[in-house]
């Protein structure tokens, strides 16, 4: 395999990379970056436009690598760099010798497809970034349509949001900076019943809601909840809980609620 080789950490490349690990370069660039085997893996079999990879002799020198790393040549350049080099562009303190620069896909709600009996999630003002990747793999695996972000919320292209996805980033349609009332009308518009997390004296249990039905679940806030327009605007939920925590991680909520719509769709 043919790579050109970066010599120097003042490379374009390698500031380019470094860059964004912040979210205004990641926003001028329109550029995020994907890093470990798994991750790239799933990056390079997807539709997403990778920009170019970095590379070095550790990941060559494992027969994956050297698959992942010609099958990245067909479709983009990799560049070749040194350890000390590739440690300059990487996010993690053990990285495995490869990182791509990928183009956002930045999708709106009248891009979303017509699903047949949707389970839409959103994230409103979900601010931990580990929450967040979680909640889109979760969503993934469950079968969701796709995640919906209010302004608030991390941004889904840092760093460890996209390691925390694990690739379901690239699976799964996922719309930003949404306002709480394009949340509303777009429940309305596609006949879904909207469900607010909320421990509340109001609040119906979790398994009391028929989930089998078009539905949007809305997950709030990790310290302040839903917020008070979305509250209004639906039904109130809560996980029954019957020992002494006074409530869940909102990753944790959500994957309950989610595994439960699966169990209501498939199992029931």
């Amino acid at each position: 395999m043919d790579f050109m080789h970066i010599e120097s950490d003042a490379n374009k490349k390698i500031k380019l990379a470094a860059s964004l690990h912040q979210r205004k370069n990641r926003e001028k660039e329109g550029l995020f970056l994907a890093e470990g085997v798994r991750l790239c893996e799933m990056a390079a079999e997807s539709s997403w436009k990778i920009r170019f990879a970095l590379v070095t002799d550790q990941l060559l020198s494992t027969e994956r690598g050297r698959t992942l790393a010609d099958r990245l040549s067909s479709i983009t350049e990799v560049c070749l760099a040194t350890e000390k080099i590739f440690l300059k562009a990487a996010a993690t303190e053990q990285p495995q010798g490869i990182l791509l620069a990928v183009e956002q896909q930045k999708k709106s709600l009248q891009d979303l497809q017509a699903a047949e009996n949707p389970l839409y999630v959103v994230l409103d003002g979900v601010q931990d970034p580990g929450n967040v990747g979680t909640i889109i793999r979760t969503a993934d695996a469950a079968g969701a349509s796709a995640v919906l972000c209010t302004k608030g919320t991390a941004d889904v292209f840092s760093d460890k949001v996209v390691r925390s996805t694990m690739g379901s980033l690239f699976h799964l349609p996922i719309i930003s900076g949404v306002k709480p009332d394009e949340v509303i009308g777009f429940a309305k518009k596609c006949g879904c019943q909207l469900l607010v997390t909320a421990l509340d004296e109001s609040a119906k249990p979790l398994y009391e809601r028929s989930l089998a039905q078009p539905v949007m679940m809305v997950f709030g806030n990790e310290g302040n909840g839903v917020s008070p327009e979305l509250l209004k605007a639906g039904e109130k939920t809560y996980i029954p809980m019957v020992g002494g925590a006074e409530s869940l991680n909102v990753g944790v909520s959500a994957a309950v609620a989610l595994f439960e719509a699966l169990r209501q769709r498939k199992y029931s």
